[in-house]
């Protein structure tokens, strides 16, 4: 029998990237995780430029170590029983009183069927900022609350 992710990720077709899910440690499952945009998928590597001695023409270029950036979240402003409300409330606002929780995060792009065909995970992400857009008295739009993310290090996991 046929791996079903295999088959999702053998379409012939450009995933469209406005079918994801974010899933965190702590909020699993809950819809409180459903955003407008996710940003910040990334990896890069610090290098070193290194002249060779005695010989002019060469210049190497050498990694010295792995670069993140942090990820970017938004969504329509959330109540506050949201458990990522509350996350945030309890990072911003809790004086440092008690140690930052830090959780593993998921995002995967889905298919049409709602299997995954990329996902990747986050080690020991936690808030850094929490910010809410303008509001505008012009503006018929749904308020915007934008939350970055701090993590160790990310995976491709498919």
């Amino acid at each position: 029998m046929p791996d079903t992710l295999s088959l999702s990720m053998s379409d012939d077709y450009q995933p469209s990237a406005f079918y994801f899910t974010v899933m965190f440690g702590a909020t699993l499952g809950l819809a409180d995780t459903s955003f407008k945009e996710v940003s910040g998928i990334s990896a890069e590597l610090e290098t070193e430029t290194v002249i060779e001695g005695g010989e002019n023409r060469y210049v190497h270029t050498l990694p010295t170590h792995y670069k993140s950036r942090s990820l970017q979240l938004k969504r329509g402003l959330a109540s506050t029983s949201s458990p990522l409300v509350k996350w945030c409330i309890s990072v911003f606002e809790g004086d440092f009183v008690r140690p930052i929780l830090a959780q593993p995060l998921v995002v995967c792009l889905m298919n049409a069927d709602g299997l995954p065909i990329r996902s990747w995970s986050f080690a020991n992400a936690y808030p850094v900022k929490w910010e809410v857009e303008a509001f505008g008295s012009e503006k018929n739009e749904v308020a915007i609350e934008n939350i970055t993310l701090s993590y160790n290090y990310s995976n491709r996991l498919t």
